[in-house]
């Protein structure tokens, strides 16, 4: 990221979204790196251009609801190294599990960007849940909490065109604050969703440079660029410098070959437009399948999915909630439905995660709370409310080790593997080697052994 940071910075982007969701995992995880790093370099190398980060609401960058001060110290700190605009969302779009996190983001004085995670139960936008008035509600209810712009997140690239076009135009006369548009191009309608949006009066589009854009990624800047191109909606960005950038990444872009979906020619997954289920979803269920080896049972997963999504109130597919309907289904299907349950969705019914889009029916309540240790009736309150404190105890537990209030969040929010990245980071235990990332010149050698493998096959075969 480092080369090409200054010459990113000088586009004229509305903003670059350099952290959060899962960057924060990956980074201290698989790359033995400071997240928190992350931000301060890159912060000196583009003072410039705002500073965007995905937050999960009270799950903050992690996968559970935290407490309350560990929500103040993060987001205050992310503040201070440099994040300016903090995209919140919920994964079951419950606005209490926003309340805290707006208010410090609001006392830091930074951008709050309200979220609501698109999710359809229907092919297109509509139905008993997830229709028109459910997302203008939405909207009016994160204005009123003080969001300083909109976001609709479409995670699973679902947004249809026309159904974007009616979706914002409503939206631009419900609220005042400026509306966002993120989606993936996973379906392959991203780049038309975008233009409709567009003509319907959307703020702000996300996209990705072209060598890492399609796929389940954004839709690319480049194409959209000259499509503006002296219409009232000119972006007015340099088209030589987005594909200077692009030159340059295509440089990097072997380092990442091997983790590209090879097994079909499609660069797209036309199969998410009837089953909606994002990607990574549909890999964590294939390795659960696998582990039981009941890879065969995968359709049956395929059937069990929908009803188990019914069964848990329709939540969006987003991380978490994409997870816990996904092993649930799994386990539905090898076990019997609701014979086993996983703690993570005796957690979500009992309300841990927030409210869900609809309510869950008592007889689902009672299958899967039946010997759940916190009891057999759902909580109504925000889920935060029942959390105590927990920065203190963190500090307590990397006295020692943590040497700052960073520190000691990566161990809050990753007990396990923050430990094992704080010893790496201060030489107390050598990193392993899987995971120190790979390099060109890793690559480049791998290439040369493949070469030289297939010539002398090539010449015992003559």
């Amino acid at each position: 990221m480092v080369p090409i940071a200054e010459e990113l910075d000088s586009v004229g982007f509305h903003s670059l979204e350099v952290w959060g969701g899962a960057t924060f995992d990956v980074a201290h995880r698989f790359l033995g790196e400071d997240p928190w790093e992350r931000v301060r370099v890159l912060k000196r190398l583009m003072p410039r251009t705002p500073f965007q980060m995905l937050l999960r609401g009270q799950n903050l960058v992690a996968y559970r609801n935290h407490p309350d001060d560990l929500v103040e110290a993060f987001v205050g700190k992310s503040a201070e190294v440099g994040i300016d605009i903090f995209r919140c969302f919920d994964a079951v779009n419950d606005e209490r599990n926003f309340e805290t996190a707006f208010r410090v983001i609001k006392r830091e004085g930074k951008h709050i960007q309200g979220t609501i995670c698109y999710s359809l139960t229907e092919r297109r936008m509509g139905g008993a849940v997830y229709h028109l008035d459910y997302y203008l509600e939405k909207a009016k209810v994160l204005e009123g909490m003080g969001a300083d712009s909109l976001c609709i997140k479409d995670m699973a690239g679902l947004l249809a065109p026309y159904d974007v076009y009616e979706l914002v135009r409503a939206l631009k006369e419900a609220v005042k604050i400026p509306i966002q548009l993120h989606t993936h191009y996973t379906s392959g309608m991203g780049s038309m969703t975008y233009l409709k949006a567009i003509e319907a009066g959307v703020d702000v589009i996300d996209t990705a440079l072209a060598p890492f854009a399609l796929r389940s990624s954004q839709p690319a800047v480049e194409p959209i660029v000259v499509a503006l191109e002296g219409t009232p909606w000119d972006s007015g960005l340099d088209l030589s410098k987005l594909l200077k950038l692009g030159e340059y990444l295509e440089t990097i872009a072997p380092k990442y070959r091997d983790y590209l979906d090879t097994t079909k020619m499609a660069v797209i997954d036309t199969s998410v437009l009837r089953h909606q289920i994002p990607g990574g979803m549909i890999s964590n269920m294939v390795s659960q399948l696998r582990q039981q080896k009941a890879i065969h049972r995968i359709d049956e997963v395929y059937s069990e999915l929908p009803q188990t999504r019914r069964d848990l109130g329709y939540p969006p597919l987003v991380t978490p909630t994409s997870q816990i309907v996904g092993v649930q289904a799994v386990l539905n299907v090898l076990f019997g439905r609701y014979k086993m349950v996983s703690m993570e969705t005796q957690d979500y019914v009992y309300g841990l995660y927030g409210r869900p889009p609809v309510p869950i029916s008592d007889e689902i309540k009672k299958l899967v709370l039946k010997g759940y240790k916190r009891g057999k009736e759902s909580i109504t309150c925000r889920p935060a409310d029942l959390i105590g404190p927990e920065l203190e105890k963190a500090k307590e537990e990397t006295k020692g080790l943590a040497r700052d209030l960073c520190d000691t969040l990566i161990y809050a929010l990753y007990p396990k593997t923050g430990v094992e990245f704080l010893k790496w980071k201060y030489g107390l235990e050598p990193m392993p080697e899987k995971v120190k990332p790979k390099t060109l010149e890793d690559v480049k050698r791998e290439d040369e052994a493949i070469a030289k493998a297939k010539a002398e096959t090539q010449k015992k075969t003559a």
